[in-house]
């Protein structure tokens, strides 16, 4: 991932035990574990872990997803699919990885100049 200043930082964590219905911006990086229904727009870097579900477009700088996404997935830079993560939605990004035992479903443009949401 980058080289940001405030690589590591958490700003926002939404826990395993935790629903959110409706569109958010987080103005940081956001830990995801528990589920989100509707958008989710992070300025720098997404976490999800393995028991995460998101239902919705996801916009973000980095995104390193562990769960299930159901949607598509915008990144300016790089998206990282961690070995058990779900896609079912189309990745737009300058880099992907992809670890093995994922599943993704949906297309990916990839542009070195960056992603456009």
């Amino acid at each position: 991932m980058s080289k940001n200043p405030s690589e590591g930082k958490l700003d926002t964590v939404i826990g395993p035990d935790t629903n959110v219905k409706g569109d958010f911006k987080v103005s940081g990086c956001l830990r995801l574990d528990g589920q989100v229904e509707g958008k989710v727009e992070v300025a720098e870097t997404l976490l999800t872990g393995a028991k995460s579900i998101i239902k919705g477009n996801v916009q973000c700088r980095d995104a390193v997803i562990a769960g299930r996404v159901e949607g598509d997935i915008v990144a300016a830079e790089t998206v990282e699919l961690q070995s058990g993560a779900q896609v079912f939605g189309d990745v737009k990004c300058r880099g992907l990885i992809i670890q093995r035992d994922c599943f993704f479903q949906g297309n990916c443009a990839m542009n070195p100049g960056g992603a456009q949401g």
